[in-house]
């Protein structure tokens, strides 16, 4: 007998699990659509050259590797917060908003997560019906209760404003609401900056609290366009979280940087909020990692390289869009008679093409592509080499 004996497998992962498959995949025409992670034209997710000069510096001016503070630097949260806000909100906020940085998005949402379920009266957080598949787990993880509000309409492939609004209004006092920011993950579906007003009004009458994920910031409508969510419900006065990562929009994915932002209602609270984080952090990874915030931190605080990273993210974001139109014609061009040409309307990097699970399977089992088992597709991954193919083996499932 083994004292493991009683482990059970666990479930494969819906996203990462496919990039396993992939590798394995020896098919030398295979393509990844089911990762979020941007490539370029020839298939590489390139390194920023902001990033590279950043790194030169850091490189050239190094002369400690010792343990950052719990909540990483007062630079760090200082920029992080005025590229969220804006400079003169985030000035209006100080004393109110606690900082940190945090390993990635992702080491974000759960540092809040541990806080929701440790500190607030609540149990309950409320996800979009769909989300990305690892919120569940996020939030799950600490023992929170997770409900779904309405979003997406399957059958119109677009966003149900009614029933989304509906079930605003029915989420009860106190309860952590999970929106996101821009370029929804997995629909590529987004507000309006007035249908947040409505959101922010909302919460405000009926005292739920938003919490944004805010992983995509530029690759929307630009970086000022893509931060209304945040700007809005800070401006609103409500007690908020904001959860932000740096993977995208300055393709620092393994670095994993990211910053969680928590808006208090009573500047009286702010001293406990941050005392209650540092215990998350310190429980769970002690101190952030330094490299990429140092990297963040080293490009937002130069005006030429900050000004530099905007040309290199329109690019990317420009990439995106020119993507979808192609995608579109291609699939015109391949005699595909279901319109797809929503797809051009979405937002970011994901888009939920309406494929089955049947026809996502399929598209894996016969013609060596990869999608996520909901439809989801990164746009991104679409290059002039594959266009053609990806649109001739979707015609093939349909």
């Amino acid at each position: 007998m083994s004292h493991f004996d009683a482990v059970s497998l666990a479930p494969a992962d819906p996203i990462l699990s496919l990039t396993e498959a992939f590798k394995a995949d020896s098919n030398p025409d295979k393509v990844n659509l089911s990762v979020g992670v941007f490539v370029d034209q020839t298939g590489t997710t390139p390194i920023l050259d902001t990033v590279k000069e950043a790194e030169k510096r850091l490189l050239e001016g190094a002369t400690s590797k010792s343990y950052l503070p719990m909540t990483g630097t007062p630079a760090y949260a200082s920029l992080t917060q005025k590229l969220c806000f804006g400079e003169e909100l985030a000035g209006e906020l100080q004393g109110r908003v606690a900082s940190l940085q945090s390993p990635g998005g992702t080491g974000a949402l759960r540092v809040a997560a541990d806080f929701i379920s440790k500190n607030l009266e609540t149990n309950t957080v409320w996800l979009s019906n769909p989300t990305w598949a690892n919120h569940k787990g996020i939030f799950g993880a600490p023992g929170l209760k997770l409900e779904t509000y309405n979003y997406y309409n399957a059958e119109t492939l677009s966003l149900d404003y009614a029933a989304f609004i509906e079930s605003l209004n029915n989420i009860p006092a106190g309860d952590v609401v999970v929106l996101h920011g821009c370029c929804h993950n997995p629909t590529g579906v987004d507000l309006t900056a007035e249908q947040w007003e409505e959101v922010a009004q909302i919460a405000a009458t009926k005292k739920w609290i938003p919490l944004i994920d805010f992983a995509y910031q530029g690759f929307g409508d630009g970086i000022e366009e893509d931060a209304a969510a945040a700007r809005i419900v800070a401006k609103a006065g409500l007690p908020a979280f904001v959860c932000q990562s740096f993977s995208k929009n300055l393709g620092l994915y393994q670095d994993r940087v990211g910053a969680l932002h928590v808006i208090t209602d009573d500047a009286s609270n702010f001293a406990n909020v941050v005392s209650q984080l540092k215990i998350s952090v310190r429980v769970n990874y002690s101190n952030p990692p330094a490299h990429g915030g140092a990297v963040v931190t080293t490009i937002l605080s130069d005006a030429a390289l900050t000004e530099q990273w905007h040309a290199e993210l329109a690019a990317m974001r420009d990439r995106i869009a020119g993507v979808r139109t192609q995608f579109v014609d291609a699939l015109k061009a391949a005699g595909v008679e279901r319109d797809f040409s929503f797809l051009i309307e979405q937002k970011g990097m994901f888009s939920f093409t309406g494929l089955s699970k049947e026809q996502a399977v399929a598209l894996r089992e016969k013609h060596s592509i990869y999608i996520v088992d909901s439809g989801r597709i990164n746009v991104a991954g679409i290059t002039d080499e594959n266009v053609a193919q990806v649109a001739a083996a979707i015609k093939d499932v349909l």
